[in-house]
This record gives C-alpha cells, structure tokens and sequence, in this order.
C-alpha cells in the first residue's frame, strides 16, 4: 500500500514563519493544473502498489474550487489502483471554507479535512500574517463540523509574548469542538521568511525555550486527559482516526509526491520534484518529469528509521534494526543511546527504545546524536 500526496503551490498571502513553496500568483493555476494532471499519468506508468491515502499539501490546497479538486482525485483514480475507502484530505483554511464550500466538498471524494487554524488569539494570528481572524475560524469549525466526521486542527505554540495562559485558552477553545485530531507545533524560524526578517531586525523576540518546552507539555497534558493518543511528536488522534497518510511516512512506506517541490520515497530512493511553478509546468508541457533523486545508503536508512521511529508511539524496534541493518548497527543504537536511558529521557519497551514524557519534546536531538556517521 502507498499514497499519493499532491503539492498545490498556491496560497492567498504569505504566512509571516512559512517556508513552504508557494505562489501568491495564481494567473497560472490552470496550466499548474494541467502539468500536475500530466504528471499523475507519467508517474502511474512505472507504479504498480495499491494507493490507501491522497493528501492534499501545500501552499493552500483549499484555494482550488471543489470542481478542480475533484478533478485531480479523478485523475488519480484513473491512473492508480486505489483501494475501496482511501482516505483522503484537504488541508484547508477557514477563509476559504465557507458554507457552499463545505457543502461541495462533502459531496466529493474528500473525507478528511485538516484546518489550519493556527490559533484563536487575533494578535497572534495577524502576527503570523494570516488571512482569517478568530471569529472566521470558530464559525468554519462550526460549519465543518456539520458536514464531516473526521476533521483535524492545527495549532501553533511558543509564539512570541504568548503565555502558559494564552495556550491553554487556544487548547480548551479547540477542545470544545471534540474533533478526533489535532495537530501541533512549535513556532519555529526559518530563514528566508519574514519572521527571520523581524527576529533579526529585532521587531519580534522569540519566546524563551523553556516556555516553550512547558506549553508542549501542557498540550501533552491536556489531549491526553481528553482520551487523545499521542502517537507522533506533533500529532494527537483518537482511537481509529491517526492520519494515515502521515503515519505512512513515519513507518517509511512508498509515496509518490506530485507538483513542484513534492518529494517522494519508496524505502530506498527519494527524489523530489524542481521547486519552481514555471519550470515544472514547462517540463511537464513537454512530457518530462523536473526532478532529482538520490539513493539513500544503508546509513542514511538506518538514522531515517531512528528520527522518524523517535517520534512516534512505536518508537525503534530493536529486531527491525537488526533485520534491516545487521547486528553491529544493533551495538551502536544500544550503545549510544545508554546515556539517555540513564537521564530519563528514553526506555525501553518490549525491546523498542522510545521517549519518556520528559524526552519527547527533544527527540529530534536525541535522534540525531543516536545517528551513525560511518560504520
């Protein structure tokens, strides 16, 4: 089984802290369209696996009409094997979800809705450059969640000048929807985006570490009172609704990415597609898939499965290391990772090393310091 995640590169506005790629000109919609279609066909010819999810990213999947996403479900459908009840998201904005909106989506393909609510306080959502204000996000999680049963949030936390008060506010308000997802990250400061631009002009200071620390475990805290499993560093579902796309990528399963900049895996190869609206769209116009890829080695293979098995309920097996990468990979995961077994910030469970409560929030360090650099 595989997905198929499709890269729409459009959004209304720029996000102050995105560095996604993106096009706030949307002139070109219809032949970015066009070339996304002629790549789906390009790309089915060499690929045989079952398609079980469709995964609408961006930019801001939601600033095409129900009609052209539906169309690119179509496509999809025409060219894949797809399984019976594949799930199928649209990650959306509440500006763009209003009640006609809805309505089409419901009646489509789509059966999953992830909304980019970011927050629910009007000074940090116009800090973050969003085209919603909180109002506008309460009313579209009304309206959706009339019309869809499984709808995730995002949230966003450790925004500069917020507090353990304020986050909690946004936690309870998304609660009282009783969605069956909820996603959450740490605000974090890329370069290129104007955020950078304000913390180096020093217009914006970022939130001290340890406060953001504390806010992730307060939202720790409180989905799990909620009956929330936290089966991924960001990510917190009920029992039957974990996003099985995400959780693909996680276990290292295929998927193909299609549009610019989508990249795609398939347990030993990744490539990924040019990150430019008029490159791709050129090349595509002439049958040609813009892409680069790279074999992973065994090494490489070997520190994905420990950054992305860190994060995640299931944490690293050690049987599957030893499967996969031999005995001598099995004595340096033991050996390195003693030190943080011996500081609380993992264990060991029915022979898989996971995180404690404590160690979650640093799982990305800790996985890097586990990597293997040469054997």
């Amino acid at each position: 089984m595989a997905g198929v995640y499709i890269h729409i590169p459009f959004c209304k506005q720029a996000c102050h802290y995105c560095d996604f790629h993106f096009s706030t000109q949307l002139n070109h919609k219809t032949a970015m369209l066009s070339a996304i279609k002629k790549e789906i066909a390009i790309r089915s010819v060499t690929f045989s696996q079952s398609i079980e999810t469709i995964y609408f990213g961006g930019g801001t999947p939601s600033v095409l009409t129900p009609t052209e996403i539906a169309e690119l479900i179509h496509q999809v459908q025409s060219h894949f094997n797809v399984t019976e009840n594949p799930e199928i998201t649209l990650e959306a904005n509440p500006d763009d979800l209003n009640t006609f909106t809805l309505q089409s989506l419901s009646d489509s393909y789509v059966n999953r809705l992830s909304i980019g609510i970011q927050s629910f306080d009007n000074h940090e959502l116009k800090m973050m450059n969003r085209a919603h204000n909180a109002d506008q996000a309460i009313q579209c999680l009304d309206a959706a969640s009339k019309l869809f049963k499984n709808i995730s949030i995002d949230l966003i936390y450790g925004m500069p000048d917020s507090s353990l008060a304020s986050w909690q506010k946004n936690i309870e308000q998304a609660l009282e929807f009783d969605f069956p997802h909820i996603s959450s990250y740490a605000l974090t400061i890329e370069p290129k985006t104007a955020l950078y631009h304000f913390v180096k002009q020093e217009v914006i200071t970022p939130l001290e570490e340890e406060k953001v620390q504390d806010q992730y475990h307060l939202l720790v805290d409180r989905m799990e009172q909620n009956h929330f499993v936290h089966y991924e560093l960001s990510s917190f579902g009920k029992q039957g609704y974990f996003s099985k796309n995400n959780t693909a990528y996680w276990k290292g399963k295929t998927y193909l990415g299609i549009g610019p900049s989508a990249h795609s895996f398939d347990g030993q190869k990744r490539s990924w597609n040019v990150s430019n609206n008029a490159q791709y769209i050129n090349a595509l116009q002439k049958g040609m898939r813009p892409f680069e890829e790279e074999i992973l080695s065994k090494v490489d293979q070997y520190n994905e499965y420990i950054m992305t098995g860190l994060r995640t309920l299931w944490g690293v097996s050690e049987k599957e290391v030893r499967h996969r990468f031999g005995e001598s990979y099995v004595e340096h995961l033991l050996k390195q990772s003693q030190r943080y077994v011996d500081e609380g910030l993992l264990f060991w469970d029915q022979k898989c090393l996971k995180t404690t409560s404590k160690g979650s929030f640093l799982s990305d360090g800790i996985a890097s310091a586990l990597f293997l650099i040469n054997l």
